[in-house]
């Protein structure tokens, strides 16, 4: 059995981790030989490809990012995409494919696997957490930590000047960061994509809190929305998913609570620096598992398949029921935290 590995889409703390348990296991306990994909599916695409063995993977626990790059590379934007990939395979005599990704990744993976016949096993990863068919993905847990602890260093300077200070962090359409690093770093309003806001109302709870000699801090979601506006974009480009660009919310919401208030406010991007460096524990522990149970499935002839945290335990659901839509917040967990709004 000779087995590919991909890891697609945005970088993640913990994906080398799943890299190593595939190789680890499937090295040592099955024979099998491996061959790694660079940056998504444009390796298959370009057969360009590193060898993977248990050498490759030594010492790779702890990194971020991923030993074989990645891209939001879609062959089925690409001309002539699917017979190149297919092709890709081919050349490498590659028997099987795992694919590490969130729904951009896994839908190609679902897609190939259903309706060309090409066998893969999917690795849920987003730091966004909103893969519907898993508890958890990997490398939120680090998001979230990373947010927290910015939060944590701004209520500080915050306090020091009386001003009021936005935290953008990552969330296109689900808004778990900023619900969990929100609540978690005592932040004074939450915004996410699925509810979206009032800025009167958002003024009031800011003043509300000057009153009591007491800087406010907002955590905002890129992806969240004013009531009579739109998501605000950093530019029109699209990605090959069809994408568009998000970032600006928190210097538009700044701004605004500005000159309604009166008060200074100042707006920090946390950006790409919540998808870098070490994974915590959790996202390590986490990775490994769904890498030692994908290798799992390939031996099993388990295609078609993503593994899935279930509880503590790692199952394997349908790839077409695992993209099919996205976990995102419930209204009841949003109202939990509004009780410390204003």
């Amino acid at each position: 059995m000779r087995v590919g590995v991909l890891t697609g889409g945005g970088d993640c703390p913990g994906l080398n981790a799943v890299i190593r348990a595939v190789v680890r296991k499937g090295v040592q306990e099955y024979g099998y030989d491996f061959v790694g994909y660079r940056d998504g599916w444009r390796g298959p695409l370009q057969n360009d490809t590193v060898p993977l063995d248990i050498r490759a993977v030594r010492g790779i626990l702890p990194r971020g990012g991923t030993i074989l790059g990645s891209s939001r590379t879609n062959p089925f934007n690409s001309e002539d995409g699917i017979r190149r990939v297919k092709e890709g395979l081919a050349k490498q005599e590659v028997d099987a494919l795992i694919a590490i990704g969130g729904e951009d990744t896994l839908g190609v993976a679902a897609r190939l696997s259903g309706d060309y016949g090409i066998a893969c096993v999917g690795v849920p990863k987003t730091i966004d957490n909103d893969l519907s068919a898993t508890d958890y993905t990997f490398g939120f847990d680090t998001a979230v930590n990373i947010a927290t602890e910015a939060i944590d260093r701004l209520h500080t300077t915050a306090e020091s000047h009386m001003r009021v200070l936005v935290v953008e962090v990552m969330g296109r359409h689900a808004g778990w960061i900023a619900l969990h690093a929100g609540l978690a770093g005592g932040a004074n309003v939450i915004l996410i994509p699925e509810q979206r806001f009032d800025v009167d109302r958002i003024c009031g709870w800011v003043e509300s809190r000057f009153k009591i000699r007491y800087a406010p801090i907002v955590v905002v979601a890129e992806g969240a929305m004013p009531k009579d506006g739109d998501a605000v974009l950093k530019d029109e480009s699209l990605d090959s998913f069809g994408h568009v660009r998000l970032s600006g919310i928190g210097e538009w919401l700044a701004k605004e609570i500005e000159r309604r208030t009166g008060k200074e406010a100042r707006t920090t991007v946390l950006g790409h620096v919540q998808r870098g460096g070490t994974p915590s524990a959790f996202d390590r522990w986490l990775a490994t598992r769904f890498g030692l149970h994908a290798i799992d499935a390939v031996r099993d002839g388990d295609f078609g398949k993503m593994v899935a945290l279930r509880g503590t335990d790692i199952v394997r659901v349908p790839l077409a029921e695992a993209t099919a839509r996205l976990k995102t917040v419930d209204p009841s967990l949003y109202a939990e935290a509004e009780v410390f709004f204003g």
